[in-house]
């Protein structure tokens, strides 16, 4: 793909307004994530209002990290009101597998029909009905594991899957590309990869779900290599990685991305 950075002009341009019911983990990182790369958080998800809001939102990132019974429901009523209005929305099944509680609140978000699904190989496998060996929100499966689940995942759920680990793999059940951009400190940090599903939202806003997804896990890596340069350790990588978000343009973007097809 070679227009990468062109889908985060747009997107810093329509500088979207991205409704986030993520977990207490990651609230604080996935905002500021969400500001530096250009785009409008919202950590919104009382049920009193979570469906008002969702009307209000361009985007809908949902993470099912620190999952009860509140936040399922009002991640259901935001992700119906997405849904009915055709806008986009991103799931996060995290630590799927690991009980049967999270795999019933995601089968009902599968349901309503989700833009985007992000995890990693467990996780995907999981959701596919395959099992995987993850160990809580973490994969001990290889990205290359899920590929064939993730395909099939995708044409049966008519959603883009996107497989994160060293090498991610993004598929619509028909196309599929490869990104190879990031950095081993990104995993050291908590929550990065949290808030990476509301940067792929922010992205998915008027711009076609494939390469939009595609094009922001190549962003984000590229974010990481340079916060990487200039890191002495996971709490300077922090930083730096969010002044990357802040200052990569989309010129560096198309130069830097490591896409292939697959």
């Amino acid at each position: 793909m070679e227009d990468a950075g062109t889908y985060l002009g747009t997107m810093r341009t329509t500088a979207p307004l991205v409704h986030s019911i993520t977990n207490y983990v990651a609230m604080n990182i996935a905002a500021n994530v969400l500001l530096a790369a250009g785009a409008s958080p919202a950590m919104v998800h009382a049920r009193e209002e979570v469906e008002e809001f969702a009307g209000l939102a361009n985007a809908l990132s949902v993470n099912i990290g620190t999952l009860d019974t509140p936040w399922a429901e009002a991640m259901e009523m935001a992700a119906k009101v997405m849904s009915a209005a055709r806008m986009p929305w991103v799931l996060d099944p995290v630590g799927v597998g690991a009980t049967q509680f999270r795999r019933d609140v995601c089968a009902r978000l599968m349901a309503l029909r989700p833009t985007v699904i992000r995890g990693n190989a467990s996780e995907i496998l999981a959701l596919a009905g395959l099992g995987g060996a993850g160990r809580g929100a973490d994969s001990t499966d290889p990205v290359t594991a899920a590929e064939a689940s993730a395909r099939d995942l995708a044409l049966r759920c008519g959603a883009v899957v996107a497989v994160s680990g060293p090498v991610d793999y993004i598929t619509d059940g028909v196309q599929a590309f490869r990104v190879a951009n990031g950095d081993s400190l990104m995993p050291r940090v908590t929550a990065l990869g949290c808030s990476l599903n509301g940067v792929i939202a922010a992205f998915l806003v008027g711009q076609p779900a494939l390469p939009a997804t595609v094009a922001a896990l190549a962003y984000y890596g590229l974010s990481g290599e340079r916060a990487a340069q200039k890191a002495k350790g996971p709490g300077s990588f922090q930083v730096a990685f969010l002044d990357a978000l802040y200052t990569l343009s989309p010129q560096e973007v198309t130069a830097g991305a490591r896409v292939v097809r697959a």
